[in-house]
């Protein structure tokens, strides 16, 4: 046990400052403290000695160098039961500091609410990092706090133990506060990454708050939580049982989908991190029809994700099957309140996500892969067509949908669409040609469309004739793929002999 003595406070966030003066002098522990925190301190009519005060120098360089002093870095780093260490502090007449209590400047806030480099710069904190640092590493000795919302866990260790501290508060508090200062000066690093536009850094640091921790992670042996960039996701649950693992990754990528369609528009039902159908249709309880259309005994357990508001007869139609997530941009009251009929069924509001500067992240064996993100909406300078037949404009909206959900789709990846619709689809296949069959089988067992206009998108080349033959023998009339094989000209050759449309994209879309 340690008795706190002195205390140094130097703090941007002073929220909760009352009650934790009380306590301390309750305790009577002496403060020292700058700036606006000692202003504070003296408003609230408790004694404090400013630093300037304490170290016989004054704040200097705007306020820059004002706890960067060898009478306060001593004071904290010393050890107590260290003989030599106690000779040097009292041959220059310097203190013991017990107590440190520091949060930064707000450099994260800033960020976010400023665009102004210099403002930017001038919010990085250095002298309050260093003390916490100075403080963390000599938690046999030193308490230190970091945050406003560690007051009372450490109002409660002063009050249990008549102003001593535990060893295992102290390193619980050390712990914390190496986390808040790694966290912090990944936070800087970023953002000169970003300022400088080198995304690849030689070193790369990675920030993220624990959002939560999770029951299990893809199988009930394995431990999971989910931490994010932000303090909280960007998307809500608003009702049901507590998300899995397995739920999150499945929302992940239904968002995916969802959030790369027309604004309002379409609905997408994502079973184990695959589309198993998706449609656009104004007319959203259509839209979730002709989803589900495509693949409903998949669609069982799945996840339906809403690019739209979701209304009353939608809700009475969801609740028809057994559903684990419904994800959507908002519920209408009565909608609501249907759908929280099903008592374990999650629901997500997804009205606040926007996929901005979003990076993918697959870590295995202590190593990460990070890549820029591939939901960029496409257009038709993406595309040429180089079949002898062109597609009319009707066809053409339906190759680039079809496009589009494939690049969601696991590779190998096939989709076949028609009006805007998944009829069918093949994906993580080792063989296209595999996939080919897939996609066919599922349209024939639950669509047996005659039309001619269905179409079909791969999310790479065909690297054999045999893969597109099996796709226009089952009656598609139009196919969209990356260009870059060999047998490119014996594709197109292919397509001119049987009359079928075919569009070559200019870029890959592989989704592994």
């Amino acid at each position: 046990m340690k008795k706190i003595k002195k205390a140094l406070i130097s703090i941007s966030d002073k929220k909760n400052l009352k009650s934790l003066l009380n306590t301390l002098s309750k305790h009577k522990i002496k403060l020292i403290s700058s700036g606006g925190t000692y202003k504070e301190i003296k408003k609230l009519k408790f004694k404090c000695v400013e630093i300037s005060k304490f170290t016989g120098s004054p704040e200097i360089l705007d306020g820059r160098v004002k706890t960067l002093h060898p009478k306060i870095y001593a004071g904290i780093l010393n050890k107590r039961k260290n003989k030599f260490h106690q000779k040097q502090l009292s041959k220059n007449n310097f203190e013991s500091i017990d107590l440190v209590i520091v949060n930064f400047y707000p450099f994260e806030k800033t960020l976010n609410d400023n665009k102004n480099h210099n403002k930017i710069i001038e919010n990085i904190d250095v002298g309050g990092p260093s003390m916490v640092r100075a403080a963390a590493k000599n938690y046999n000795d030193v308490t230190v706090i970091t945050s406003s919302n560690q007051y009372d866990e450490l109002i409660k260790e002063l009050n249990s133990n008549n102003g001593f501290t535990s060893l295992t508060f102290r390193q619980k508090m050390s712990e914390e506060a190496f986390s808040e200062t790694a966290y912090y000066d990944a936070l800087i690093s970023n953002y000169f990454n970003k300022f400088l536009n080198n995304s690849f850094p030689k070193k790369k640091v990675f920030f993220s708050n624990l959002i939560e921790k999770l029951r299990y992670g893809e199988n009930p042996h394995q431990k999971a939580a989910i931490y994010s960039k932000n303090k909280k996701l960007n998307i809500k649950q608003i009702h049901g049982k507590k998300l899995s693992y397995n739920n999150y990754n499945d929302i992940f990528y239904a968002l995916m989908i969802s959030k790369s369609l027309p604004k309002n528009t379409g609905t997408v039902i994502v079973k184990h991190a695959n589309p198993c159908g998706v449609s656009i249709h104004k007319k959203h309880q259509k839209s979730y029809k002709l989803a589900l259309a495509c693949d409903p005994i998949s669609a069982f357990g799945g996840v339906v994700s809403c690019n739209f508001k979701i209304n009353k007869n939608l809700a009475l139609d969801l609740n028809k099957i057994f559903l684990e997530v419904v994800i959507a941009n908002g519920f209408e009251k009565e909608a609501f309140k249907i759908l929280k009929k099903k008592r374990n069924l999650r629901i997500i509001n997804a009205k606040n996500l926007t996929l901005k500067n979003v990076n993918s992240f697959v870590s295995n064996f202590n190593s990460i892969l990070i890549q820029s993100p591939d939901f960029s909406p496409f257009s038709k300078k993406n595309f040429k067509i180089v079949s002898k037949k062109k597609p009319s404009p009707t066809i053409y909206k339906n190759l680039i949908f079809a496009f589009n959900i494939c690049r969601f789709v696991k590779s190998n990846a096939i989709v076949i669409a028609n009006n805007q619709v998944t009829l069918g689809i093949g994906s993580g296949q080792p063989s296209r040609l595999d996939s080919c069959k897939m996609a066919i089988e599922k349209m024939n067992q639950f669509q047996k469309s005659n039309d001619s206009k269905i179409v079909a998108a791969s999310d790479a080349f065909f690297p054999f004739v045999d893969g597109i033959e099996k796709l226009v023998q089952a009656g598609v009339s139009a196919i969209i793929q990356p260009s870059g094989s060999i047998r490119d000209k014996e594709i197109i050759k292919f397509a001119n002999q049987t009359g079928t449309i075919l569009v070559f994209s200019k870029t890959r879309h592989f989704k592994h």
